[in-house]
């Protein structure tokens, strides 16, 4: 049997002994019933996309994303050219077979494809069909598991920072998850912060039924060596096009990849959307994971967060707006805005010198609203 899936979830509440609660829910009277115990087996609807698709189809390389010019008279009064690497497009560059690819709103936009497509292999190469993960309730990271989950079958567990959040209705992001099949565990804070502890992920797996050896784990942000290695195309791509590439940075796993990816006299220059100042030492880890040495060619500007991640402003909210209408461009706020935000604040500063060019990775898309 072909398993088929449509864009509903099942609602069933548990308390476990870690003191998380594990949410599935369901879009109403006459939604079609979805298992999401693994097994991949659902009643449909007629008008349902048939999944998974096949791996090493989903996973083919993509050619290089679209680089952009735009004209934008805050850079060019500094002598100063703005492209914008469209990494929001990534998937626009194959020709799209939806009956060998399936849905392509399935496919993470951008950097998360990058770091996501050499995990699933070897999630798949492991025989291992569950994956667990991490993030908050916002997550870009979530949002982009579940679907890919989804598209080429695996089971997919979401452990969401919050208990409190087990109670209340679902943000259209976590929404988005639950209707994509992932099983939402809600945990406090503090058990959050040691999602990274061995002792305390082996109890959270038994208190949710998982069985360790089946289980591909995910960590926050999607971000290991796996990630970074999937990111060093990036950079290649951006060889010989602009002086300073920017991008906006979670977990540091793009910032890594893209970096090490550059050519000499490039320099990657990342901004973080969280506070806490923890993300040189994470992104330093993260390529001595990859290749066993940092290098050199990147720097951070920790200055354009707005008071940490799914934090906005009137401000930048006014700035969004105003780039979007110059540009044409739907902006995504908690990364990209913060990232647009910061370099046209540099470039007011004479952060980049006369005759130069700026390339904006575009990571993504606005967050669904509804």
């Amino acid at each position: 049997m072909i398993p088929r899936f449509c864009t509903c979830a099942v609602r069933a509440t548990a308390a476990c002994s870690t003191g998380s609660r594990s949410t599935r829910r369901n879009s109403g009277a006459g939604a079609c019933p979805v298992r999401l115990d693994g097994t991949g087996e659902s009643d449909v609807h007629n008008d349902c996309v048939s999944l998974p698709v096949d791996l090493d189809t989903a996973l083919q390389p993509r050619p290089s994303s679209p680089v952009q010019e735009v004209q934008d008279e805050r850079f060019e009064r500094q002598g100063v050219r703005l492209l914008l690497k469209r990494e929001d497009l990534i998937h626009a560059t194959l020709e799209w077979d939806s009956a060998a690819l399936g849905p392509v709103d399935l496919y993470p936009p951008g950097n998360k494809w990058r770091k996501l497509a050499p995990n699933l292999r070897a999630a798949a190469e492991s025989g291992r069909r569950t994956l667990v993960t991490f993030g908050g309730a916002y997550s870009n990271h979530l949002r982009a598991t579940a679907a890919a989950g989804r598209l080429l079958g695996f089971a997919s567990v979401g452990v969401v920072r919050g208990d409190e959040l087990a109670g209340r209705p679902l943000n259209p992001s976590l929404a988005r998850c639950a209707a994509d099949g992932m099983r939402l565990v809600f945990v406090d804070r503090a058990a959050y912060r040691r999602a990274a502890e061995p002792a305390h992920v082996a109890a959270l797996l038994a208190d949710a039924g998982l069985d360790p050896d089946s289980v591909y784990l995910l960590p926050e942000g999607g971000s290991n060596a796996l990630a970074v290695t999937g990111c060093v195309d990036l950079g290649r791509e951006l060889r010989g096009a602009a002086e300073t590439v920017a991008v906006p940075c979670g977990t540091g796993g793009t910032l890594a990849g893209l970096a090490a990816g550059l050519d000499a006299g490039q320099r990657a220059l990342g901004f973080p959307v969280l506070r806490g100042g923890f993300l040189d030492a994470a992104t330093r880890d993260l390529q001595r994971a990859a290749f066993a040495a940092p290098t050199a060619a990147w720097t951070l500007d920790d200055r354009f967060h707005f008071g940490g991640f799914a934090r906005t402003s009137a401000e930048l909210e006014s700035f969004a707006a105003d780039f979007e209408q110059r540009h044409g461009l739907a902006v995504e706020r908690l990364y990209v805005a913060k990232m647009l935000y910061g370099l046209t604040t540099l470039a007011a500063e004479g952060a980049f010198a006369p005759g130069t060019a700026v390339a904006a990775v575009i990571t993504g898309v606005p967050e669904p609203t509804a």
